[in-house]
């Protein structure tokens, strides 16, 4: 997966410790060519990801102390929230205990935020979504728990529509002082019926056989590595659960179900708890059909 437009390209280079076990020694870690060392390519901002290599002899990759998937080439991706914090630690452990350790700096961004003084924050739920959303939730986080071997991950990224981007990731409405959820993704407005594509190579892990409450039909790809895409308001889903799809195939059309005050496609991408920012893996929108 590599970024146009808005990519930033950082190169990061590590530093070699030894293990958190006293003053023990240890037999000597691989040494550290240039070739070998933290290599990302990518935007370490917030709603960003990165892309790299692990050193050669990695038999474990964190980041933040959580494990980090390797791809048999050592290849990695890693993703960073909304509110990620200013730094988080990448690390690579050898086999004898020693690490190569990169404090990674974040870069904040600037948010749109709504202030609605007059508005509460929530209204009074009614008792169907009362009910009904336990069970949806549940759904959508089996499917975010499968992996699938997909390699999506590793292209470039299209735009599932082309069209005006009507809310942007990451924008937020405090209601009298009282901070709502932000905007996990970007919707797109286009008209009901309009094709879309899929963004990258992937499998189905969730194609809702009825509407949600809240994100109607609901449309889930695995990218691999735990990367997934989700497509909510959909009018149809053309593809089942567990099938394959391929970059720039047809799943399914825009619509306006679930809670939508008009037509339009709202996409959002994450890696593990990490929502990332599509502009950010797309690229600028280019001009509509």
């Amino acid at each position: 997966m590599r970024t146009r437009g808005l990519a930033t390209v950082v190169l990061v280079t590590a530093s070699l410790v030894g293990s958190a076990q006293g003053h023990q020694a240890r037999p000597a870690a691989p040494a550290l060519q240039q070739q070998d060392r933290f290599g990302l390519i990518g935007q370490l901002v917030q709603g960003g990801f990165a892309m790299g290599t692990a050193p050669r002899g990695t038999t474990l990759l964190s980041l933040g102390g959580a494990p980090v998937q390797l791809a048999p080439d050592r290849r990695f991706l890693i993703a960073f929230d909304r509110d990620a914090g200013p730094t988080t630690l990448l690390v690579a452990r050898f086999a004898n205990g020693t690490e190569v350790r990169q404090t990674l700096s974040i870069a904040p961004r600037a948010w749109d935020i709504s202030r609605l003084n007059t508005l509460p924050k929530y209204p009074v739920p009614r008792p169907e979504f009362e009910r009904a959303r336990p069970a949806e939730l549940a759904q959508i986080n089996a499917a975010r728990a499968m992996q699938s071997d997909a390699q999506g991950w590793r292209q470039t990224f299209l735009w599932p529509v082309t069209g005006r981007i009507s809310t942007l990731f990451g924008s937020q409405r405090i209601y009298r002082g009282e901070p709502g959820s932000y905007h996990s993704g970007i919707d797109i407005a286009r008209p009901t019926g309009t094709v879309v594509l899929a963004p990258a190579d992937g499998v189905v892990v969730l194609a809702a056989a009825r509407p949600f409450t809240l994100e109607g039909n609901l449309l889930m790809i695995d990218h691999g590595m735990g990367l997934n895409t989700a497509f909510m308001h959909l009018t149809r889903i053309d593809v089942k659960p567990g099938q394959q799809v391929r970059r720039g195939q047809p799943v399914g059309t825009v619509g306006r179900t679930g809670r939508a005050t008009g037509p339009h496609l709202h996409w959002s991408l994450k890696w593990r708890d990490a929502r990332i920012d599509p502009l950010l893996v797309a690229g600028p929108m280019p001009a509509a059909d």
